[in-house]
């Protein structure tokens, strides 16, 4: 079996889904969760969020199957999804609003919707109109081992970065989640017209 492996591929798949998941931005959050006494298990949390996206990778097109759509339908869909969630990162709007229900916080809010989150599932299945398995597989590894670096060093990292650096962050990945979002749509429009 060939890996089909692609340094490009990698570090598309990897900046799609770091600014998607956005790790750094969500800092405040692990932090003011920690502060108010919630313990987030960090290898707990990356391990469920690493296998909820990687079976979504391979079980998605089947699920998508069973409702009668395809990976480039999807992928338009996901696309308009990445728009909306770069609009929000880049203009300080709230267009997702978290209604989660109150549980276990490594679960709720960090698994799901932080990180394993519909933009993020959403974003994975798009990712293979554009890039091999096998490389968005890579991708979503990096971006674990460092979602688990950040859970364990969460008030080093915010330290280190700073609210200022965590702010502009945020926007520098709004910006290429934007740019990711009208490729991506153009993309898989053409075939859905053609």
């Amino acid at each position: 079996m060939e890996l089909h492996l692609n340094i490009q591929e990698i570090l598309t798949a990897f900046m799609v889904l770091f600014a998607v998941i956005d790790v750094t931005g969500a800092i405040p959050i692990f932090a003011n969760l920690s502060a108010s006494g919630k313990h987030i298990h960090a290898g707990r949390a990356t391990v469920l969020s690493m296998a909820i996206i990687v079976l979504f990778l391979f079980a998605g097109e089947g699920l998508l199957r069973l409702f009668g759509t395809d990976v480039a339908s999807f992928a338009v869909a996901g696309s308009l999804i990445l728009f909306a969630l770069a609009v929000e990162m880049t203009l300080d709007i709230e267009v997702f609003r978290n209604t989660a229900p109150t549980g276990y916080t490594t679960l709720i809010p960090v698994v799901f919707p932080l990180v394993a989150g519909p933009g993020t599932l959403t974003t994975t299945l798009s990712l293979r109109s554009e890039c091999h398995t096998a490389n968005i597989i890579i991708a979503i590894v990096l971006n674990m081992a460092f979602l688990y670096f950040v859970l364990r060093k969460t008030y080093v990292v915010e330290k280190i970065i700073g609210k200022g650096g965590i702010y502009i962050l945020r926007k520098f990945f709004g910006i290429i989640l934007i740019a990711m979002a009208v490729r991506l749509f153009a993309a898989n429009i053409s075939m859905l017209l053609g």
